[in-house]
């Protein structure tokens, strides 16, 4: 049995994974992490201080090994809502930390239960939606477009348009062959890159999405050199904030502004950022869980306190709300991270790229990220995973292509919760499907539990006992099931009570009378426990 449990590579080995997976992180993490910011309506820095705290507080706290953390395009239109009704920024900080409090109250009380009844239909179309969203929000990032912020889900965008409209508006209109050219070129190294990457020697621990970026760069110089026409403009490149060593960073910094406790809309703020960001930590969690090659479990309640002591730092020092971050998590597994130094060390790039760099980060093609970000939505919606899905049968295939309309058509939560309700009527739906068989051949009748019978069983189970004649012998059949309600156990008491006084011999199959209390009693020397 020992070798069948699957085994947590030594801490020595894992660095050659989570190193390289790291850096693929950071640089995907990078521009969701401004772009979730400009959308929110926040300073650029408190989308940066929001990605660098998920990455080292919540990823040190945090049992997850590969989920990654930061600002979420899920709460952007709940952040900007909530720093316009507001007095001040500072103001929605102090939000932020009570939401942080919120959240470390969920996890002490084992809230993230809750998650484990979340059908798995909707978990991977989940991932199949995000998967095809980061296909269609990318490409025009990736010739050169950028009238959508980076790491949107939404249908409808700022620019008046749709996710399906632009792709036709910027084919048409707007496309710079510099970034396609760069776009094109590194799609395809990306793909070869995955099948050529070699098993052993060094070149195995290059990660191909850093290769993208040094190329981006340098053919950005080559197009400013030798043909300008193709050269891709400052708007469509990283724009980090430039700040002057870290003395610079704090003057950046904002803090709470504590004066507002008794703000009634700061409490009712708080509270919606603690529930919809833990919702949304739970799933993509949930789903990282489902894409981990090890299928290693994690502790739910422990993440809701990780994230909590995430947005309570977060906010104490001027970041935006932080929950798990699929898109980021996908591009951890992608890059073949095994631990959470991965995300810790993310974290720690984010903060010293800002530091050090962030001139040079500021030379990164849009079109190169949108490329990596491309490859990882295809891994997530392989055409394969909805063959599976069609293969499992309706229960499964609707609530999933639900969740994948859903989320494609409106947004990350709103399709999730949609794709919620339709999975939650098919799980009602099954456990309404008939759980009693009934059969009945001359003097001999046969009544057996196909399943554990609920309290909503009670009338079918009456009414079969009901179809009985006078004058047979009945089996009742109870060895399928582990649990029988109490009201449905009464309800068998009741005929056997009442089976004496109609000439039936009853027979109960099973061994629930030891499990459960209180026992089905039987009339003497008629009904026995078999």
């Amino acid at each position: 049995m020992e070798n069948c449990v699957p085994r947590t590579p030594q801490s020595s080995a894992t660095w050659r994974q989570d190193v390289p997976a790291s850096i693929v992180v950071a640089l995907v993490a990078l521009p969701l992490c401004l772009g979730v910011a400009l959308a929110s309506g926040a300073p650029l820095m408190s989308g940066l201080i929001a990605g660098i705290v998920g990455g080292i507080v919540v990823g040190a706290l945090s049992k997850s090994p590969l989920s990654v953390s930061g600002p979420a395009a899920g709460l952007t239109v709940i952040v900007l809502a909530a720093i316009q009704s507001l007095p001040s920024f500072e103001a929605f900080l102090l939000a932020v930390v009570l939401a942080g409090t919120m959240q470390l109250v969920f996890g002490l009380t084992k809230t993230g239960i809750l998650s484990e009844f979340i059908p798995s239909s909707v978990i991977t179309g989940m991932l199949a939606a995000i998967g095809l969203i980061l296909i269609l929000k990318q490409v025009p990032h990736a010739i050169g477009y950028d009238g959508d912020y980076e790491g949107s889900f939404a249908f409808l965008q700022p620019d008046g348009r749709n996710t399906f409209s632009t792709l036709w508006y910027v084919l048409q209109e707007k496309m710079v062959w510099g970034a396609a050219i760069i776009a094109a070129v590194s799609i395809a190294f990306l793909f070869w890159w995955d099948k050529a990457r070699p098993s052993e020697g060094p070149l195995r621990f290059v990660p191909g999405p850093l290769v993208v970026v040094v190329f981006g760069v340098v053919a950005n110089s080559i197009f400013a050199n030798a043909a300008p026409q193709f050269q891709i403009n400052p708007s469509h490149l990283v724009q980090v904030p430039v700040v002057e060593g870290f003395g610079g960073v704090i003057g950046l910094l904002a803090f709470p502004d504590f004066g507002q406790i008794g703000n009634p809309v700061v409490w009712t703020t708080a509270v919606t950022l603690a529930l919809v960001a833990s919702l949304e930590s739970l799933l993509s969690v949930k789903a990282v869980d489902q894409l981990d090659p090890q299928r290693r479990t994690t502790d739910k309640n422990r993440e809701l306190f990780a994230q909590g002591s995430g947005n309570l730092v977060s906010g104490l020092i001027g970041g935006l709300p932080v929950t798990s971050v699929i898109v980021r998590s996908s591009a951890n597994v992608d890059s073949n991270a095994a631990s959470k130094k991965s995300t810790i060390l993310h974290g720690l790039w984010l903060l010293l790229s800002l530091l050090l760099i962030p001139t040079v980060l500021n030379l990164i093609p849009l079109a190169s990220l949108a490329a990596v970000l491309i490859a990882t939505g295809y891994k997530l919606t392989k055409p394969d995973l909805f063959r599976k899905k069609f293969a499992q049968g309706w229960s499964q295939f609707v609530p999933f292509t639900v969740t994948v309309g859903a989320i494609l058509v409106t947004d990350l939560l709103t399709g999730i919760f949609i794709g919620l309700g339709v999975g939650f009527a098919f799980v009602i739906a099954r456990n309404f499907r008939p759980a009693i068989s009934y059969v009945c051949e001359g003097r001999d009748c046969l009544v057996r539990a196909r399943r554990n019978l609920y309290f909503m069983h009670k009338v079918e189970l009456q009414t079969v006992l009901d179809r009985v004649p006078d004058g047979t012998d009945v089996l009742i059949d109870l060895s399928s099931t582990e649990f029988v309600d109490i009201d449905n156990i009464d309800i068998i008491n009741d005929f056997i009570r009442a089976a004496e006084y109609r000439d039936i011999k009853v027979v109960v199959r099973g061994d629930l009378a030891e499990r459960t209390a209180p026992r089905i009693r039987a009339p003497r020397q008629e009904v026995v426990y078999a």
